[in-house]
């Protein structure tokens, strides 16, 4: 078997073989048929996005894939539209999904009102997904992670997730993405906070917008967030990630961001960083697939379901003990 063969392709059907046709050929209409495909929670549609996916998998990995996460109010999609029209205008077609566990249990979605991005929704080199509502922050994750393929296949050379900074949805998205960047507000003293949350150790650029309403205000949170920065160990030793600052109502910044967007590719690629990154991210998605099949599996064996009930409420009780119920009802899936 050569490396650009999977041990799990099948004989596509025939629509699934003019969807992935029209996912190569960077056909919008296409790309979001087949991301339709992939988010169906029908047995028989899983087994067909797999097979798309396996399709299109030798066409992936040639974006570079940007994740962004801010607090209501720092300006995301202000930030990611401006950016990314700036990014057309020289040439990239960009791609932008959203991680957003909240939208099963609101219906809404972070990127549902495309009206949010409304000149960047009506370019032709532009694609924007809404978050998918799977659920569970897992089950989005997994959604989107397989969206960003079919972007790349589909010849999007930028991916960008953008995610609100709720639970653990910004280290969910850390570890699916090359770059990953914090959006903050020219407010001083929230450095500490995000230390204690953990979420500084995680990013790889901090980018304070709206930098030209209080320039004062935003020289502070600079310098609190480079002294943040330099409590934290570095996720690379070659890279210390920058606090940059801009303004993406004025569009500025945009070129000192993507400068450094680069910087940070290119220096990583130098060491195999990069794809190390990228390899270890495959295996731990593997993992987090296994571990989600299996609970599921779990949920559904018949001899779970019915003892499940009465075990828990032994546990309850304090009749059984934690461990020896879990043993119980594990056992059913050895059957």
């Amino acid at each position: 078997m050569n490396a650009r063969e999977t041990p799990l392709s099948g004989t596509l059907l025939p629509e699934d073989q003019s969807l992935v046709s029209g996912v190569l050929a960077g056909q919008r209409r296409a790309l979001a048929k087949a991301i339709t495909l992939i988010e169906s929670t029908r047995s028989d549609h899983r087994v067909r996005a797999q097979q798309v996916l396996n399709a299109v998998l030798p066409q992936t990995g040639n974006a570079i894939r940007v994740g962004i996460s801010g607090v209501p109010g720092a300006g995301k999609s202000t930030f990611i539209e401006a950016l990314g029209v700036w990014l057309i205008g020289r040439g990239h077609r960009l791609a932008v999904l959203a991680v957003d566990p909240s939208s099963s249990i609101s219906g809404g979605s972070i990127l549902g009102d495309k009206t949010r991005m409304e000149t960047l929704c009506q370019k032709e080199e532009a694609f924007i997904r809404p978050s998918p509502s799977a659920g569970s922050l897992g089950g989005v994750a997994e959604k989107t992670r397989e969206a960003m393929l079919l972007c790349e296949a589909a010849g999007y050379d930028v991916i960008i997730v953008e995610t609100v900074g709720v639970g653990q949805s910004e280290t969910t998205v850390a570890g699916m993405v090359d770059l990953f960047c914090l959006l903050q507000l020219p407010n001083a003293g929230d450095d500490l906070q995000a230390i204690k949350k953990g979420i500084v150790e995680i990013a790889d650029m901090v980018i304070i917008n709206k930098a030209d309403i209080d320039p004062q205000a935003t020289a502070v949170a600079r310098a609190q967030w480079r002294n943040a920065l330099h409590l934290v160990r570095r996720a690379s030793p070659l890279w210390e990630p920058p606090v940059l600052t801009v303004s993406a109502l004025q569009k500025e910044g945009m070129a000192d961001f993507w400068d450094n967007v680069e910087k940070y590719r290119d220096t990583l690629t130098g060491s195999g960083e990069f794809e190390q990154k990228r390899r270890h991210q495959s295996l731990a998605w593997m993992w987090q697939l296994i571990e989600a099949g299996l609970h599921e599996r779990f949920r559904e064996n018949p001899g779970v379901q019915e003892s499940l009930s009465r075990l828990s409420q032994s546990v309850e009780a304090g009749l059984t003990t934690p461990a020896a119920a879990a043993n119980a009802l594990l056992a059913h899936l050895k059957h």
